[in-house]
């Protein structure tokens, strides 16, 4: 498991997949927090990233000076991440499905890219974090 102690404003936390080629980027660059999907076989950062979640907005943070710890968890098969914040999951992508999920369920894009990423939802999936966990504790 990476991870990183922060105070909202500026964090970035890299999380390569035993998996290769997939990352996942947790980044604040002041205003937000993202989380990226990321190919990292391709020459540029905005060529490698597959799918971007919001996972918060500074502004509407409880707390918005309190250090926090977020860290990634991978599958065993290196085949979805997990971003935690604080001990609680906020994201989980699914390289394998070519899906994401977060609880701001932000932003929503028309699946006409060509990716095969599914971009019309980020909606929430608790089963899928039940079964994420079941598998990594099991």
């Amino acid at each position: 498991m990476d991870s990183l102690t922060f105070v909202p404003g500026r964090a970035f936390l890299s999380s390569n997949s035993p998996a290769v080629p997939w990352t996942v980027v947790f980044e604040d660059e002041g205003l937000a927090g993202y989380f990226y999907a990321c190919d990292r076989s391709y020459e540029t950062q905005e060529e490698s990233i597959l799918d971007a979640m919001l996972i918060y907005n500074v502004g509407s943070l409880e707390e918005p000076t309190r250090e926090r710890i977020a860290s990634v968890q991978w599958s065993r098969d290196g085949q979805q991440a997990v971003l935690y914040l604080d001990g609680s999951p906020q994201a989980l992508t699914d390289f394998a499905t070519k899906q994401s999920f977060c609880r701001s369920d932000f932003p929503n894009f028309l699946d006409e890219d060509g990716s095969g990423w599914r971009k019309g939802s980020h909606a929430w999936n608790e089963e899928a974090i039940k079964r994420f966990e079941a598998a990594i504790y099991a």
